[in-house]
Order: structure tokens, then sequence, then C-alpha cells
């Protein structure tokens, strides 16, 4: 049992974020799904508003419940939000091209090329998190908590 507990503390994070990052890809896929498919727009203005929703929704999970970040000042938290939305961003271009590649090139169905993209876009965006947006740096919880 201890190992297991061993275990769980050590993956914490990745398990977290697998968990997060399921629930994002949810919001995403839902609501590009009511946008093209229910509300007939077409499906690259539809994959922002699921970007854009499904970042504002994981944004606040990884915050909170995969990175641990504490903010000690407003200007703090604007700039650790600001980068996550920014490396997001970095991953909605990818996400735009394989969408056009897949659906406008390829001529694939838009929710199975939807499903498809979100795999490689939950593995750059949690790389992009951990790297540069949330990182933690030797005695201090992330790197957006100096005093400014």
């Amino acid at each position: 049992m201890q190992q297991l507990i061993r275990l769980y503390k050590k993956y914490q994070d990745i398990l977290a974020y697998l968990i997060f990052g399921g629930l994002t890809t949810v919001v995403n896929l839902v609501v590009f799904y009511v946008t093209v498919t229910l509300w007939g727009w077409n499906y690259q203005v539809g994959n922002v508003w699921a970007w854009f929703l499904s970042v504002l929704f994981a944004y606040v999970t990884n915050r909170v419940w995969v990175f641990h970040s504490h903010f000690t000042t407003v200007k703090a938290l604007f700039n650790e939000a600001v980068s996550f939305f920014l490396a997001r961003g970095a991953t909605l271009i990818m996400d735009m091209a394989i969408m056009w590649t897949g659906v406008s090139l390829l001529q694939q169905n838009e929710m199975l090329t939807k499903l498809v993209d979100q795999v490689v876009v939950v593995l750059a965006n949690y790389f992009f998190s951990k790297w540069f947006v949330f990182k933690k740096n030797k005695g201090k919880a992330s790197s957006v908590n100096e005093r400014d």
C-alpha cells in the first residue's frame, strides 16, 4: 500500500493533468460539436470558440489542481494567465493547421479530425504548461511568484 501511495505522489501532477486534460478535451469537443454541427458555423470559427472556452476551463483547473500555482500579486496572476494563453495560442495554430489539413485538404469528417487533433494538442499543451507557464524554480512555488 505504501508503494502505491509513493507512486501516486510521484505521478500526482500527471494524473491530475490527465483528468483535467480529459475534461478540457470534452469541453472543446462539445463546444466544437454544438457550434459546427448544431449551429452550422464554419469549422474554423467553431474551433476558435471551442479553443477559447476550453482554455479558460483549462487555465483554472491547471492552475489550481495540476500545477498548484499560487500568486502573490495581481500582476503575477496576470503574467501567468497571459503566459498560459500565449502558450495555448501556439497550440491553437497547430490545432487549426491539423483541422485545415484534415477537413479542407483531405476531406475528412470534422469530428473525426477534431478527435485526432486533440491528442496532439493535449500533449503539446502539457509540455508548454509544465516547461513555460507553471515552471518551478529552486525554492519557489512558481516562477511567477516572485515579488514584483
